[in-house]
């Protein structure tokens, strides 16, 4: 069995957190599942050129971490935001807020190989290797944690957050194109993007 399977059956449900309409893994338990199955991992907070463990710009500031496992190496960035999940402004963040945001980036690694990453896809359980799956639940839009759109339709763009949850969430053989557009005005290129 792969790494990527082995993690990806893991019922993580059990051990996450439910605030506003998203859901959180808790770094703590999602590092030791990590290193039970796979000791040799290991995790990067990469830093800028003075030695700070962030990126900072005019626009915010943003983490950059990497989880290793057996040899394969996964990046997530994550913006530094407060607790409604807004970024911060660059000279608003201070350190508490730069620890959180390294701790939850983390988890995102970590799922990239598997462990939770059901989660950012908004499905409810792990993929299972018995013959007979439960029914899946029919998602919503808030469990995708996409907001309903406004009257009139926003435009999906490339490069955006949104943009990625749109295109994991189309990875699900249920969900198409023609969902997305009941609630996104897409363009034929970003469309191109969307089904790479």
């Amino acid at each position: 069995m792969t790494t990527f399977k082995e993690l990806n059956k893991i019922d993580v449900n059990q051990h996450t957190e439910k605030k506003g309409r998203f859901t959180y893994l808790s770094w703590a338990w999602a590092w030791q599942q990590l290193l039970a199955r796979y000791p040799d991992s290991t995790r990067t907070v990469y830093e800028n050129t003075y030695g700070q463990p962030y990126i900072k710009d005019t626009h915010g500031v943003m983490v950059k971490v990497g989880v290793t496992v057996n040899g394969i190496e996964h990046i997530e960035y994550l913006p530094v935001m407060n607790h409604q999940n807004r970024c911060i402004p660059a000279d608003k963040a201070n350190m508490m807020d730069i620890n959180k945001a390294i701790q939850r980036c983390t988890v995102k690694a970590i799922a990239r190989h598997g462990l939770g990453l059901y989660i950012y896809a908004g499905e409810d359980l792990p993929d299972s290797d018995t013959e007979s799956k439960p029914e899946p639940q029919k998602q919503t839009w808030e469990s995708l944690a996409i907001p309903p759109p406004k009257p009139e339709k926003p435009e999906l763009l490339p490069d955006t957050q949104r943009f990625e949850l749109c295109k994991n969430w189309l990875q699900k053989p249920t969900n198409t194109i023609q969902k997305l557009r009941e609630r996104y005005t897409i363009s034929r290129e970003v469309e191109q993007l969307l089904l790479k």
